[in-house]
């Protein structure tokens, strides 16, 4: 009985230092978050409802849950199983206190559990590439100055009941809300580094003919200019996400083929 004990808290205690990462495919790309969880002390649990993984217990112990971007939609929810059991379960996650990150998609389902719409620019723009994001004043403590940031996206978020808008745009104008103090959601992708982005031009190109999308030039030159600041963002808004404490580096995986989309 006691080893049974020593090892379930052995158990929760790893599950403290552990992120839980949802994809939405099987690529389980993470760009550059995976490898900065890491130096931080934190190891990454991958789960893909896309691909068939069950969603964890609301109580298993993680110390957050981060979830990316993909080509699906919020609005796919009737049509789609795993997309209505994401939205269900992320209400239930952030209602219990749970911290929580979503990105592009993330974000959008992060919205709609909290009752949100999301939807298409009213003049069908996307936003494909490096494009200018503000704080509001609200939001200074978490992007304390403008920022450029990537983008791959159709679809936007309106900002919740009960919510804060944090990071403002033009075209679309809600870039990032606060629900409470542990659950964000954001429009953009820090996350994507220059090879994920080229690998995402590559998959894709098709998109760059929509309209609002820069071309491969243009983001070619944005990875050269703004990559590095939005690098160093995400770096210091995970440390405050997180709350950390110091903690030793953990040894860091290595990617798998990523794929367009949020």
């Amino acid at each position: 009985m006691r080893a049974a004990s020593t090892a379930s808290s052995r158990e929760l205690r790893v599950k403290q230092r552990t992120v839980l990462l949802i994809g939405h495919s099987d690529a389980r790309e993470s760009g550059r978050v995976k490898p900065l969880l890491h130096a931080k002390g934190y190891a990454a649990q991958w789960c893909c409802p896309c691909q068939g993984d069950a969603l964890p217990d609301q109580g298993e112990g993680f110390a957050g849950t981060i979830v990316f971007g993909g080509v699906q939609s919020v609005n796919d929810a009737e049509t789609h199983a795993y997309i209505r059991q994401e939205i269900d379960w992320i209400g239930r996650f952030v209602d219990g206190g749970g911290r929580y990150l979503g990105i592009c998609l993330g974000g959008q389902l992060l919205a709609r559990a909290l009752g949100a719409t999301v939807g298409h620019h009213p003049e069908g723009i996307n936003e494909i590439g490096y494009y200018p994001v503000r704080p509001t004043a609200a939001g200074r403590a978490v992007m304390p100055e403008p920022l450029h940031v990537y983008h791959w996206h159709q679809e936007g978020f309106e900002v919740p009941s009960g919510a804060e808008l944090l990071v403002a745009g033009d075209e679309f104008p809600n870039q990032a809300f606060r629900f409470g103090e542990r659950a964000f959601g954001l429009q953009f992708h820090p996350e994507v580094t220059p090879d994920v982005a080229l690998r995402w031009l590559d998959s894709a190109a098709d998109h760059l003919t929509r309209r609002g999308a820069q071309d491969r030039a243009t983001q070619s030159a944005g990875m050269a200019r703004f990559d590095r600041a939005m690098h160093d963002w995400l770096d210091s808004f995970l440390d405050r996400w997180l709350d950390l404490a110091p903690a030793s580096p953990v040894e860091v995986g290595s990617p798998r083929k990523a794929v367009a989309g949020g």
